[in-house]
């Protein structure tokens, strides 16, 4: 019965129909999604700045999975699921340094590895195996300054999603290590996530919602262009013969507009001018409400104004 449904849903979407309205609206949709595509893929998690000596730590979340990522005493980075194994409680609250991961419920003690190093009065309890109760372990990379979790611990290598992308933005004059971060912008908006990623991957609308954008970069559809890969969606939007009341400084490395959407939800961002950068995620809520947040980088010596 799924398979005769899914089919009748390709064949809908072959004819440039959308998904069926309570794909976008029930909650039980968005948790089977929670399950089968946000616990299993690869999610923009941070900076590598903020981890970058022992005992620094970040957090986010991967699909419905609290993570913790952690620079170790040895230097290694990991990523542990933020879920103390006695009652389940968030064991780290924020960002910042730590000597050691306590949970704030009981007080159950992990060590920066994500072993078990104390719980209250474990002694007591006949079998108690403190080996067995470590942090689960999930999936950390990077990507030059970007931190990426999986809260898989047997994913696919983070290179199988990126795919082409770091090469793509290299030749486009871009070099990922050599940015710097400047800042993070938080929104949050009244739509299912798959809403705001159809919204993201057409510029369909971009002349009437985004008219300053479309007075710099050639919205036309004989010039900005659409590229499908197996794990990412690309736009490029050159800039316009005659910018229409910009003072905005095109000439730099990057020669047009880069806009990618890494499956599933990731937006990778580079406007044209000097090597410029924006990357964050899409994060469902509910079934009709998404946050999301965009990091900033600029390459040293560039006014981010």
């Amino acid at each position: 019965m799924i398979g005769a449904r899914a089919a009748e849903v390709a064949a809908a979407l072959d004819r440039g129909h959308t998904l069926p309205f309570a794909w976008y609206s029930d909650p039980d949709v968005l948790a089977l999604e929670q399950r089968a595509i946000f616990a299993r893929s690869w999610q923009y998690a941070g900076r590598a700045d903020e981890v970058a000596e022992p005992g620094d730590c970040l957090t986010c979340r991967a699909g419905p999975h609290p993570i913790v990522v952690v620079r170790g005493r040895d230097g290694v980075l990991r990523a542990l699921h933020n879920v103390c194994r006695h009652r389940g409680s968030e064991v780290v609250g924020g960002p910042g340094r730590r000597t050691s991961l306590q949970c704030p419920y009981h007080a159950w003690t992990y060590g920066l590895d994500g072993a078990l190093r104390a719980a209250p009065r474990s002694e007591r309890e006949a079998g108690f195996d403190r080996e067995r109760l470590g942090l689960r372990v999930a999936r950390v990379e990077t990507w030059g300054p970007f931190v990426f979790v999986n809260a898989d611990a047997d994913a696919a290598p983070l290179a199988d999603t990126l795919g082409e992308l770091p090469s793509l933005l290299s030749a486009a004059g871009l070099d990922v290590d050599a940015l710097a971060h400047h800042a993070r912008f938080h929104y949050e908006l009244d739509a299912n996530w798959k809403v705001c990623v159809e919204n993201y991957l057409e510029c369909y609308h971009c002349a009437v919602a985004h008219p300053s954008f479309s007075d710099l970069i050639d919205v036309d559809p004989d010039a900005y262009r659409l590229e499908a890969r197996p794990t990412f969606a690309s736009h490029y939007g050159p800039v316009r013969e005659r910018p229409r009341g910009h003072h905005y400084d095109t000439g730099g490395e990057v020669a047009e507009g880069q806009f990618h959407l890494v499956w599933p939800t990731l937006k990778v961002n580079a406007m044209p001018g000097r090597a410029n950068l924006s990357i964050g995620p899409l994060l469902p809520l509910t079934a009709d409400r998404t946050a999301g947040f965009l990091d900033y980088f600029f390459a040293a010596g560039v006014d981010p104004e």
